[in-house]
């Protein structure tokens, strides 16, 4: 069966406008265009887009489901399950959440007891599932299996005082960034203190700390676009003037 832009945008829930940009941007093209000029897709576009899509709500920005889903080595079926996974391991996220908002609903409710340290474990463990879909297998293989799970322990066992700093230490970190940026300098005392916010920051992941580590952590913000996207949402070249403040207070941009 084939589409036009109109009925595949409605079969799949996303605009006309959408399948547009996706064909300009090199993405999903159409299998051909009529002879009055309209783009038509047919069922390997239809399966394609459904990809893309999956992969979206995963969170992966359009150049790099691109570079995926146009590889030579790309696999359909498998993809599909790692997709699955995905989703698996993101509804184990939400039931812990639920069972979080549960756990306190009893406890305002005066008909359980709840600890502190249990009312933040659910966001606690999102944050780690996160960090595991997202980097897991990267990090595992510049840092070690070891070393990974010794942060997400360390993570699990905060206190709630231990939580709140390390949320307040992020905050701050971003905004002397921020204001560092205004400044255009990396090297400035803000800059600075902004690299040496993000040290702390790091430490509470860490159990040792090295400036050769610190530097090729702020470095992989730049190489990947996942990390850079964090930090680019806040402010445009956010992830590179971090690089090279931490690069300045490290040592490693003489």
């Amino acid at each position: 069966m084939e589409y036009t832009v109109q009925k595949l945008g409605t079969l799949a829930g996303i605009s006309a406008r959408t399948l547009r940009y996706y064909d300009e941007f090199g993405i999903l093209k159409p299998a051909r265009i009529s002879s009055s000029g309209y783009r038509i897709y047919g069922q390997t576009e239809v399966d394609l887009l459904q990809q893309i899509l999956f992969y979206r709500e995963l969170g992966l920005g359009l150049a790099a489901i691109r570079d995926i889903v146009h590889s030579p080595s790309f696999d359909g079926a498998r993809a599909l399950r790692e997709h699955h996974d995905q989703l698996l391991q993101r509804r184990q996220q939400l039931d812990r959440l639920i069972a979080n908002v549960e756990q306190t609903i009893a406890h305002t409710e005066g008909r359980s007891p709840m600890s502190n340290q249990e009312k933040f474990a659910g966001f606690k463990q999102k944050l780690i599932d996160d960090n595991e879909q997202k980097y897991g297998q990267e990090i595992r293989e510049k840092y070690g299996a070891e070393a990974v799970e010794q942060s997400n322990r360390k993570l699990s066992h905060m206190t709630e005082e231990q939580y709140a700093a390390l949320q307040q230490l992020e905050a701050d970190m971003f905004a002397s960034l921020e204001q560092a940026m205004e400044e255009g300098d990396s090297a400035s005392e803000l800059a600075q203190k902004a690299a040496h916010l993000h040290r702390q920051w790091l430490s509470f992941y860490w159990d040792t700390y090295t400036k050769e580590a610190h530097a090729g952590v702020a470095q992989m913000y730049v190489d990947d676009e996942r990390f850079t996207a964090y930090y680019d949402q806040r402010r445009p070249g956010m992830a590179a003037f971090l690089r090279d403040a931490v690069h300045v207070y490290t040592g490693a941009k003489q």
